[in-house]
């Protein structure tokens, strides 16, 4: 059984957890779902507000699945979420996204 049917399987019989969500999400996003992936990276954080990892992808999933705008604003928040933390290589990551998105969207992409 694939890793992703193991964790949906998981998920189904009402295990729900953050590293659940964010490793669903993660695999979704490797293989181009970028709106399913964010759905569950959204769960992600939402179990654990203070998770860089999952912020900093989740807002790559909005931005690649083409809603630019959340996508900066998840990454904003991921940001403070990483500065607060001390996770200082997640923000800066996160800060180098945003400013990509940003100029997708003032281009107009």
């Amino acid at each position: 059984m694939a890793m992703k049917d193991q964790l949906e399987k998981m998920l189904a019989a009402g295990e729900d957890n953050a590293l659940l969500r964010f490793s669903l999400g993660e695999l979704l996003y490797k293989d181009g779902h970028y709106a399913d992936a964010a759905t569950h990276l959204a769960e992600a954080v939402a179990h654990d507000p203070d998770y860089s990892a999952a912020w900093k992808l989740y807002g790559r999933a909005l931005v690649d699945a083409g809603d630019i705008t959340a996508g900066i604003d998840v990454l904003d928040h991921g940001i403070t979420v990483a500065e607060a933390r001390g996770d200082n290589q997640a923000a800066r990551e996160m800060q180098v996204f945003a400013k990509r998105a940003r100029k997708q969207q003032s281009a107009g992409n």
